[in-house]
């Protein structure tokens, strides 16, 4: 009979403890999981971990086969033979066990544990991997709570090959949700294996570009084009929100990148909005025609304003 060494089978120390020896059997489960992995080498793999496995995270099987080991384990023909007296040992009882563990394992620990094939569904079922998807959304949609239709591929095992299969859901994005935000839905990404449960579906939420407002924090900006005389003058303009237009009143002798303030415009935050503000942009006609030279001359000469009078203090 041949001598399994548990220890090197996990790459594990003989001195290591509990919490090393499960962090390299979840490691190695992952990688040579049948349900992952198809093919008789991962299989062979697989059960070689989890009979280990089964062995040294029990603090009193682990001391009967550090016994074992120091008894006949180093043997250079790799044989070995049970200590005298061994089989009449008392344990848990029951049958050994037939298939899926070695027959080292069925002849020292026989009666009383799992199988492997009985593990996989238990203690050795493997999560099912979390999936991530982009999620555009537009800004009037942080307004409300919103119902997205979200479609995607999750990968779902048939037989010996992984096949890819559409999976359609209504995704609702909540109310404030912001740019680069992600959005967990439960249960809905790729199927668990041997029973453990499926893994999630993450939602990375970006902004669409929209064409008239930009976004900042919770706040919006929006560049407001006016007339020369509508900032000299002032002016009453209808400007748009995301929830409909407004009148906005532009101060006499308004500067350009002047900003204002319209209060709760912006997007959801706790416990309100945010602002939207309106830069202020001077926009000067083209003077492509005589009467338009003529009038804009005329201003030149009847008006004593110098925009580079500042520079005078610091030349």
């Amino acid at each position: 009979m041949e001598f399994k060494d548990y220890y090197k089978i996990l790459g594990v120390d003989p001195k290591a403890d509990s919490k090393e020896i499960k962090a390299a059997y979840r490691k190695l489960a992952r990688k040579t999981h049948p349900d992952l992995n198809p093919g008789p080498e991962a299989e062979n793999e697989f059960k070689a971990i989890s009979e280990a496995y089964e062995v040294l995270k029990s603090a009193e099987r682990r001391a009967e086969y550090d016994e074992l080991r120091e008894y006949g384990g180093g043997r250079a023909d790799g044989g070995f033979q049970a200590p005298p007296g061994w089989e009449s040992r008392g344990r848990d009882g029951g049958e050994a066990f037939g298939g899926d563990f070695s027959e080292f394992f069925n002849s020292m620990f026989g009666g009383g544990f799992r199988s492997a094939g009985d593990a996989r569904s238990s203690d050795f079922g493997i999560r099912g991997r979390d999936l991530e998807i982009d999620m555009p959304i537009f800004l009037e949609e942080t307004l409300a709570d919103t119902k997205k239709p979200v479609v995607y591929e999750i990968p779902v095992r048939e037989g010996e090959q992984i096949r890819r299969h559409r999976k359609s859901l209504n995704v609702t994005i909540p109310a404030g949700t912001t740019d680069g935000a992600r959005v967990r839905v439960k249960g809905q990404g790729a199927p668990g294996a041997g029973g453990a449960p499926a893994g999630d579906l993450y939602l990375h939420v970006h902004l669409v570009p929209h064409p008239l407002f930009d976004v900042e924090g919770h706040n919006l900006v929006l560049t407001l084009p006016i007339a020369p005389w509508e900032a000299v003058l002032g002016a009453k303009i209808t400007v748009p929100t995301l929830d409909g237009k407004i009148n906005l009143t532009i101060k006499p002798n308004s500067q350009a990148g002047q900003k204002l303030r319209i209060k709760s415009k912006g997007l959801p935050k706790r416990g309100g909005r945010g602002d939207l503000y309106a830069l202020l942009k001077i926009v000067v006609p083209a003077a492509d025609d005589q009467q338009s030279k003529e009038a804009w001359q005329k201003l030149a000469d009847n008006t004593r304003f110098d925009p580079r009078a500042e520079w005078e203090t610091s030349l």
